[in-house]
């Protein structure tokens, strides 16, 4: 025989009452439903934000610079070529040892009887210092020289004034004083051996010579 299931007769007018297995499966289906949509909503949201890899340098910044360094080190070595070139050995009376002078420290100028600074000459003077200060190991010595004008006694002193600012001018720029030595030569040494304001003109000046380098 078949075992008959057991009717509940609690109804509403004596009617007898089936259990609702339709209803409780539907809820259960909504339920397991909505636990897939939050789960793949939540690896939607694991696969859109992804952790961020750390920033790494890209080799090409790392080889750009190194080549930038080493373009620095030529451009350096080859001015260091080209300076020690331009030094000319010459013998100086009163100086001992060898001497040396170079195209790149150049000579300044003075108005007559005077021993400021030009602009122009200040400029000039400039430039001398970034060579002195860039290579440390050079030991320089500052000349003072005038025109044919006066007398030999005035002329040394004028050409030892003109020797003296120059030198502080060069300190004031970040020259080391012991670094450089000043001596005058009044009008015993013109540059050019005219007798007219051109020649005049220029050998009214300080000239720098290199002692040690």
């Amino acid at each position: 025989m078949t075992r008959k299931e057991k009717v509940s007769t609690n109804g509403p007018r004596g009617e007898p009452e089936f259990p609702n297995h339709s209803s409780r499966e539907v809820t259960m289906t909504k339920k397991s439903f909505m636990i897939i949509i939050l789960i793949f909503c939540f690896g939607l949201i694991l696969i859109g934000c992804p952790k961020k890899a750390p920033m790494k340098e890209e080799p090409s910044v790392k080889t750009e610079e190194a080549a930038k360094v080493e373009a620095e080190r030529a451009k350096e070595a080859k001015a260091k070529e080209q300076f020690e070139k331009s030094l000319v050995a010459k013998e100086t009376p009163g100086v001992a040892g060898e001497v040396f002078e170079s195209a790149l420290l150049k000579d300044i100028h003075f108005d007559f009887d005077k021993y400021d600074i030009r602009p122009s000459d200040g400029a000039i003077l400039k430039e001398n210092a970034v060579l002195l200060r860039k290579y440390t190991n050079l030991k320089v010595q500052i000349e003072g020289h005038c025109d044919e004008r006066g007398t030999v006694e005035y002329n040394l002193a004028l050409g030892e004034r003109r020797a003296n600012r120059t030198k502080d001018y060069l300190v004031s720029l970040g020259v080391s004083p012991d670094r450089v030595s000043t001596i005058s030569y009044g009008k015993e040494k013109p540059l050019d051996a005219g007798h007219d304001e051109a020649a005049w003109a220029k050998n009214r000046r300080a000239h720098t010579i290199v002692t040690a380098k």
